[in-house]
C-alpha cells in the first residue's frame, strides 16, 4: 500500500498526514508504534504526524544523564531514537514521519540529510535563512539551533523524527544541554521576528515540503476516528457498538 493510480493510469505515492494538536508524549508514542506495525504489513500508506506535547524531555536511546541538569517535575522518558536530550513543549512543532524505506532509501544518513533539508526549506518559505552545520545533525540559524532531530526504525520503517521551535519558550531548554552540546544556543520563529506564525500554520508548509523532499504526488488527510481505530480497533468496535 502507498502508491494509487491517477486518472491517467500513472503510479502516485501518498503521504497521510495528520494534525493532531497537543498531545501527551506516551499517547504519541503508542500511535507510533501502532502505525509502525500497520506500516510494516503493508496496511498504510507513509504517515507524517504533527502535533506539539505538553512539557517533556526525552533522552535517546544511549543519551548521557549527565546532560540533563535540572529538569524539575517534568515528566523525562527514554526512547529508542538516536540522540541525546531534548525538550518538547508547546510552541513546538513535532513531526513523527511513519515512512517505509526501499531501495537506495535504505541509507539513514541520506534520511536525516533530507529531513534537514526539508526544514531549510520550510523556514525559507517564511523567509528565514538557516543551515546544517558541519558534524552535526539539525537545523541551526546563525549559531544558534532551530530543529532538532532524532530518529529510530524498525526494519527500515522509521520513528520518532524532529521538533522546531515556532513560538516555544526556550527558557525549559536552560534545564539540559541540548542535544548534548556544550554551549548549544536555541532560537525560534518568534525569536526571528515571526510572533505570528502558529505551530498549526507552520505546519501546512512542512507537509508540502515533506512531500516534495520525499517525492508524494498525493496527500491525504487522517481523521482522529482513523488514527482511533489503527491505535485500537476492538476498542473503536466496541464503541461502535454501544
Amino acid at each position: 500500500m502507498g502508491t494509487v493510480r491517477n486518472a491517467s493510469g500513472a503510479f502516485c505515492r501518498t503521504l497521510t498526514v495528520a494534525w493532531l494538536g497537543q498531545i501527551d508524549y506516551q499517547r504519541a508514542l503508542e500511535l507510533q508504534n501502532a502505525l509502525a506495525a500497520a506500516r510494516l504489513r503493508d496496511d498504510i500508506a507513509d504517515f507524517l504526524l504533527l502535533l506539539e506535547h505538553p512539557h517533556v524531555y526525552t533522552l535517546g536511546r544511549g543519551a548521557d544523564e549527565r546532560f540533563v541538569l535540572n529538569p524539575g517535575d517534568i515528566p523525562l522518558h527514554r526512547v529508542s531514537r538516536g540522540g541525546q536530550v531534548t525538550y518538547h513543549g508547546p510552541g513546538q512543532l513535532v513531526g513523527y514521519p511513519i515512512v517505509k524505506l526501499e531501495g537506495v532509501e535504505r541509507d539513514v544518513i541520506r534520511y536525516l540529510r533530507r529531513l534537514e533539508q526539508m526544514l531549510i526549506e520550510s523556514l525559507g518559505a517564511l523567509g528565514i535563512a538557516a543551515h546544517r552545520r558541519p558534524g552535526l545533525t539539525g537545523v541551526w540559524i546563525g549559531q544558534e539551533k532551530i530543529a532538532s532531530i532524532g530518529v529510530g526504525f524498525r526494519r527500515w520503517v522509521s520513528l520518532h523524527g524532529f521538533a522546531l521551535n515556532v513560538t516555544t519558550d526556550l527558557s525549559f531548554f536552560d534545564a539540559i544541554v541540548p542535544c548534548g552540546i556544550a554551549g548549544c544556543r536555541m532560537t525560534s520563529i518568534a525569536m526571528q521576528g515571526l510572533g505570528g506564525i502558529t505551530s498549526d500554520a507552520f505546519g501546512q508548509i512542512v507537509t508540502g515540503q515533506f512531500a516534495a523532499a520525499f517525492d508524494y504526488q498525493r496527500i491525504r488527510r487522517a481523521s482522529k476516528a482513523e488514527l482511533s481505530f489503527l491505535v485500537d480497533p476492538a476498542a473503536d468496535a466496541c464503541e461502535a457498538h454501544r
